[in-house]
């Protein structure tokens, strides 16, 4: 946080007393969100991870991301087919309201058509070329979109490559409000997640209703996924890559686990918001397109491992 709080788009600086009202204005909400949102990200991957029982699966690999943006571009639409101005980083809390609303309902979609086209999520394989699927297709009808309103077009991709610089202190409180209630109904139906380890017929022998249970988790994940994608624009990864480093340290159960991960993701990002803004200063990199980069590495890495283990 103190290293979000000293880079800038003019290098480095610990001057705090003569940037006081820098800081408090920008490099501030700025961090606090970037902050906020990774651990949004990173509670909604753990949450998919344990749901599906699949250590790829997380936000941007099951169609909720995408559905996300695509609920967003919606209301870019309509403002722009009504006259209205950007409202991107608009103040107000009735916009930013609807922005999250909107996100969290397209990722709700996104999730439900994911599950639909692979038939529930027994078949993890299957599971995840449904959302890859579901994906394309929801940021191919945001691109149609924006290509009917194209005066939309440009604030749209700087929005939803991933973005930090547009946040306020409005948008930190709707985040950290997000993460207020997400985390701890999550950590109340860790329990389900535990017992799904061991399998859906051993989990509904225990007497847990579980097309309500799950019903319940995936809300909580489009809700995370949604407020995340509403106020950042969509970032990739982050979802993914911090349970797994939770559990490469530490075994828990998933209790702590949803905890941690939502920590771990607040971390990451906040680190990759750095990294985006002192790289090329005074110029900044998109953090959304440095998560996709150096996740999809991450991800390939996990792809080979599996693959040689299952050779193995």
């Amino acid at each position: 946080m103190l290293l979000g709080l000293a880079a800038g788009g003019e290098g480095w600086s610990l001057a705090w007393l003569k940037e006081a009202q820098l800081i408090q204005a920008i490099r501030a909400p700025r961090s606090l969100g970037a902050w906020t949102a990774g651990a949004l990200l990173g509670l909604s991957g753990a949450i998919a991870q344990g749901l599906f029982r699949n250590p790829l699966a997380d936000p941007y690999l099951l169609g909720s991301a995408a559905g996300a943006g695509l609920g967003v571009v919606l209301v870019f639409f309509s403002a722009s087919a009504i006259g209205a101005s950007s409202i991107i980083g608009d103040a107000n809390w009735l916009v930013q309201l609807g922005l999250t609303g909107a996100a969290f309902v397209g990722a709700l979609v996104g999730v439900s058509l994911t599950l639909l086209l692979a038939g529930g999520a027994g078949r993890p394989l299957i599971l995840l070329l449904g959302g890859v699927v579901v994906g394309v297709l929801m940021a191919a009808i945001s691109d149609l979109l924006m290509l009917l309103a194209p005066e939309a077009l440009r604030g749209k991709q700087s929005f939803l490559l991933g973005t930090t610089g547009l946040l306020g202190w409005r948008n930190v409180w709707m985040l950290a409000l997000t993460l207020f209630i997400a985390l701890p109904l999550a950590v109340r139906f860790a329990r389900v997640l535990d017992a799904l380890v061991l399998g859906e017929a051993s989990a509904g022998s225990l007497g847990l209703n579980l097309p309500l249970l799950r019903l319940v988790l995936v809300s909580l994940m489009a809700l995370c996924t949604g407020a995340a994608v509403a106020q950042a624009g969509l970032i990739a990864f982050v979802g993914l890559v911090a349970p797994h480093l939770i559990r490469r340290l530490v075994t828990v159960t998933h209790g702590p686990l949803l905890v941690l991960s939502a920590l771990a993701g607040g971390v990451l990002l906040l680190a990759a918001d750095i990294a985006a803004r002192s790289l090329i200063a005074p110029q900044e990199l998109p953090v959304g397109v440095l998560t996709a980069v150096v996740g999809g590495f991450y991800l390939m890495f996990l792809l080979r491992k599996r693959a040689n283990s299952l050779r193995v």
